[in-house]
């Protein structure tokens, strides 16, 4: 029997992408407390450092643990490929990041066992997707690439617009013509923008969401730390700039209206 935990469940990105991550967890654990953290006064993390990136990871992380999380969620695969050890180290309670879960789903749904990855330029450099796969299928065949105007263009809401998809084809067009058949999108912002990315590889190529894959991860966590009981359901958002865009801006990438989004200083415990 999974015993019961109320406690919520702590999130962070650098900013608005995580809510994907988010808005997966909701879906797949209803009933489950949630506190996320957009560290949007240091957004975005894919051009920094290791140092710098492990800094703000451990920062947030801080933060979120102060408010008594049960799990915490690292919905920013740049954070996930330099800082996740750091934090695991660190801290008491469980950590999910999002490239193991997306890796190993990519390996599962890959029959040519050829898996292409799109991130930011830190996710892509750092390699943390092309080791995770190495270590699940030694055999597979992993190429990736940075594509960083996707997440100014997730964030105007050009989702369906012609510059989109004419972005998509400068960064994947020839991969169109390759034997790939599975394309992790290693950056939370990319999901919005699935329907130009998927026209330019082509519909047989397997999308795969590292959103909807952590979310799965999580719940399977929870097996172990122990679900919410019957105290009643609530979400919480954090910022630590000012929060009208992401406020904004979120909304779509949630789903859903955000509610009350407070900014907070987590260089002094909020």
């Amino acid at each position: 029997m999974i015993r019961e935990d109320d406690r919520p469940i702590g999130i962070f990105d650098s900013g608005i992408g995580g809510l994907t991550v988010l808005s997966a967890i909701q879906q797949v654990l209803p009933g489950e407390s949630t506190l996320y953290l957009g560290d949007t006064a240091r957004v975005p993390y894919g051009t920094k450092s290791p140092e710098v990136v492990t800094r703000y990871a451990l920062n947030n992380a801080r933060f979120l643990t102060r408010r008594d999380i049960k799990l915490l969620v690292v919905a920013c695969n740049t954070a996930s490929a330099v800082a996740l050890e750091a934090l695991e180290e660190q801290l008491e309670v469980p950590v999910v990041g999002v490239i193991r879960p997306g890796a190993r789903r990519a390996a599962e749904v890959s029959q040519s066992g050829v898996i292409g990855v799109i991130g930011t330029e830190g996710t892509i450099a750092s390699g943390a997707y092309r080791r995770a796969l190495l270590e699940l299928n030694p055999q597979l065949t992993v190429d990736g690439r940075p594509c960083p105007l996707f997440v100014p263009l997730a964030e105007e809401g050009w989702e369906k617009h012609s510059v989109t998809e004419q972005v998509a084809r400068v960064y994947l067009g020839d991969w169109a013509v390759q034997p790939m058949d599975t394309l992790i999108l290693g950056c939370t912002h990319y999901p919005v923008l699935t329907a130009s990315i998927q026209k330019v590889i082509g519909g047989s190529v397997n999308l795969v969401d590292s959103a909807s894959a952590t979310a799965r991860t999580v719940a399977e966590r929870l097996e172990v730390v122990g679900s919410a009981g019957s105290s009643g359901v609530r979400h919480e958002f954090f910022v630590t700039d000012v929060p009208e865009r992401f406020r904004a801006v979120g909304q779509r990438f949630l789903r859903a209206p955000l509610g009350q989004v407070f900014q907070v200083d987590i260089d002094t415990g909020g």
